[in-house]
């Protein structure tokens, strides 16, 4: 491994990998069964984000982007699954990378272990690269830009027909709250996952977030079937776009990283767009005792919204449930990354973070004041605009 590899830690400070970094020898081995790729030459960055291994790479052709995944986290059709969402959303013309196929005309390749997968790089600049989640956009102008990106994946996704992902971890799921007891909707996602059934402080914290945020999904409940099942990206930080350039007006040029996308709604998107922006989580981490100290910035939220909008203006219902669902949907991608973290890493403390720290954490800072504060300022957004009422079932 080499020294210098560093990646994002849980607490936003830099830590060594989980996973091996790439080589050139594995690279080479690799791309030799893509006949439209050229030999690597070399690898030109590595990713800081710490959940696989991947990186840029130089062919003699141009640069292509490997990723590589434990087998554990992505077989081949978990893969394919988000794969085939990007293929629909390229012909479709959204902007997200080409997924290469092999010569086999496989886009997602097992070798021992691991399982690849190859991508175009996009047009423009990786501007938030060493950007961590949970850390706000540079401009208000980005956020206008994240939204408008977001609505048009949004309208471009009407059309893609799949059934939700199979279980799997690292998945930004929708189903214990889309439920109308979700008691039992967490016990049936608990016992499909044995490494979080077995391990009782995830139950003890699964359920202490159900009780702290029952009054949000009693608010949500009703507006439930006026969100259309739809896939959706679900997590949408700025560092998971290409910019046109390095300005405070720069426009977003590329969509990438589709890795937690699943069948949700666009308003659990539009939701996990804000919970990644707009809040800065990490000063909760580092401070849990003082919540009200956690910044929120309400002025990239009315631009997020205001960009979104631009492109497809939400209906009355979704805007009311936007507030509610802001609160709800980390939830099951922090039961998620638990299952990651016990059952791939075998990591008590990673884990504890995630099912602790993440979903019980972040579930009681809604009730601080800064908490309210955000829902306040959605909910006023919502009663100040006027939409057309969205006819149940339809996008």
């Amino acid at each position: 491994m080499r020294a210098s590899q560093k990646v994002h830690g849980m607490d936003g400070t830099l830590v060594p990998p989980d996973w091996p970094p790439l080589t050139l020898a594995e690279v080479r081995a690799l791309l030799s069964r893509f006949p439209a790729l050229s030999e690597p030459i070399e690898i030109v960055s590595t990713s800081p984000r710490p959940l696989s291994a991947a990186g840029v790479i130089s062919t003699s052709s141009g640069r292509v982007f490997v990723k590589r995944h434990h087998l554990t986290v992505r077989d081949p059709e978990g893969l394919r699954e988000e794969h085939r969402f990007l293929a629909h959303l390229f012909h479709a013309g959204v902007p997200v990378p080409r997924v290469y196929a092999s010569v086999n005309g496989h886009t997602a390749i097992q070798i021992g272990e691991w399982t690849y997968e190859v991508h175009a790089t996009p047009e423009g600049v990786d501007l938030y690269e060493d950007a961590i989640s949970w850390t706000p956009f540079r401009t208000s102008a980005h956020a206008y830009a994240v939204g408008q990106a977001l609505a048009q994946l949004h309208l471009a996704s009407r059309e893609f027909v799949a059934p939700r992902r199979k279980t799997q971890p690292l998945v930004a799921s929708f189903t214990i709250f889309a439920a109308p007891d979700p008691v039992r909707e967490l016990d049936r996602y608990l016992e499909a996952r044995p490494a979080l059934a077995t391990d009782a402080p995830v139950r003890d914290h699964g359920r202490q977030a159900l009780e702290l945020l029952a009054p949000f999904h009693a608010q949500l409940q009703p507006l439930l079937p006026f969100l259309p099942p739809l896939w959706t990206h679900n997590d949408l930080h700025s560092s998971n776009l290409f910019w046109s350039d390095t300005s405070d007006s720069a426009q977003a040029t590329a969509i990438i990283d589709f890795g937690l996308a699943d069948r949700t709604n666009a308003v659990h998107d539009l939701a996990h767009a804000i919970e990644r922006n707009i809040v800065e989580w990490l000063v909760l981490v580092n401070d849990p005792a003082h919540p009200d100290n956690v910044p929120i910035h309400l002025d990239h939220l009315s631009a997020l919204l205001d960009g979104y909008e631009s492109i497809r203006p939400l209906s009355a219902e979704e805007a009311a449930a936007l507030a509610p669902m802001t609160t709800l949907c980390h939830a099951e991608f922090a039961l998620s990354e638990a299952d990651y973290f016990l059952g791939v890493l075998h990591s008590q403390d990673k884990a504890q973070m995630a099912h602790d720290g993440w979903l019980v954490g972040h579930a009681r800072w809604f009730g601080s004041n800064a908490g309210k504060h955000l829902l306040k300022a959605i909910e006023q957004w919502a009663g100040s605009r006027s939409r057309r009422p969205m006819e149940a079932g339809k996008p």
